[in-house]
């Protein structure tokens, strides 16, 4: 890295990951259309990883979405057998969700193969600044979900 580039003051945050967040989404776009996927339906079938059971509102919230825009999605992964919607036994009007044994396959499946076009954009930094760039992110992204 030359002096020129090291001297010059640092662009804000949001205007270096926004862009590169787009360019992330584009790349896992065709990843998606290969298995009938949309952004929201990854999302959903990532979190319901994190917590097998949860409420669709619990959901919604975890993944940003409006609780009434996740329906949709949600009815859509039912039908294909990806993930189960039960009564909550202490409240019938609560729904919990699950991912079925198919479910879970297709997401590892399409994580795979996102994170293989992610590899693919991270072997072009050196491994130490790699390490630190995977670590410096995941610390970013706990703070913003409450998480430290």
């Amino acid at each position: 890295m030359n002096t020129a580039h090291r001297n010059a003051p640092r662009p804000d945050l949001a205007a270096m990951v926004v862009p590169l967040g787009r360019a992330l989404m584009a790349a896992e776009k065709p990843v998606l259309d290969a298995h009938d996927l949309t952004m929201w339906a990854y999302a959903v079938l990532c979190h319901l990883d994190e917590t097998p059971l949860r409420t669709q509102a619990a959901l919604a919230e975890a993944i940003h979405a409006d609780k009434t825009r996740i329906i949709a999605v949600l009815d859509d992964l039912e039908s294909r057998g990806m993930l189960t919607r039960r009564p909550d036994p202490k409240d019938r009007r609560v729904r919990l969700l699950s991912l079925t044994p198919e479910g879970r396959r297709l997401r590892d499946t399409v994580r795979a193969a996102v994170q293989n076009g992610e590899e693919r954009l991270l072997g072009q930094v050196p491994a130490a600044d790699r390490e630190a760039f995977l670590r410096s992110l995941r610390t970013l992204y706990e703070m913003s979900q409450g998480r430290r």
